[in-house]
């Protein structure tokens, strides 16, 4: 079992932000009942590249009911009729709503489609009256998203060191950095 150093940075946005809006050839939907393996789809080919394993881990029947949620939302960024990106919005926090995940699909990282998702995605989070949004990223996700979150308008609130124990099974490539 690979045990791999990560730093986790929590971040909050205290207000709305104006951002940038989807492009044109993009849309946003919001899925009304998601299927386990349309999400394990998506979750697993978002994070491959950026060890994305808990949910992984997480039995189908309880991934069910976490979409079957009715304080938690999949929203899917369609672009020329295919996926290229989602987030999962998560309301049960108090006074909070939590961007649980966020991310685009291999092929549409770089195309410059993250900044206006992640607007969307706030845009989203605030019609529901929280006091903040939350989000949080690790030094094994993309080298621009923390940067991404901070033009965004989110704030540092802690960043905490982690060892994440990944399981063998799972057959992630670890990426030589993160290792101990």
């Amino acid at each position: 079992m690979p045990t791999i150093r990560v730093i986790v940075t929590f971040l909050r946005q205290d207000r709305p932000c104006p951002g940038s809006a989807l492009p044109p050839d993009a849309s946003l939907v919001r899925l009304a009942h998601p299927s386990v393996a349309f999400y394990r789809y998506m979750y697993n080919t978002v994070g491959a590249a950026y060890v994305w394993w808990l949910r992984r881990t997480v039995p189908d029947d309880e991934i069910a009911a976490l979409l079957n949620h009715p304080q938690v939302s999949v929203h899917v960024l369609y672009r020329g009729g295919e996926p290229a990106g989602f987030f999962e919005l998560d309301r049960r926090p108090h006074q909070a709503v939590n961007i649980a995940y966020f991310g685009l699909l291999p092929h549409a990282v770089g195309l410059g489609l993250g900044p206006a998702l992640l607007q969307a995605a706030c845009d989203i989070a605030w019609q529901f009256g929280p006091r903040m949004v939350t989000v949080n990223t690790c030094t094994a996700d993309h080298r621009r998203a923390m940067g991404t979150y901070l033009a965004a308008g989110f704030e540092i609130m802690r960043r905490v060191p982690e060892q994440w124990d990944v399981p063998d099974r799972l057959g992630m490539v670890i990426p030589a950095h993160l290792r101990l």
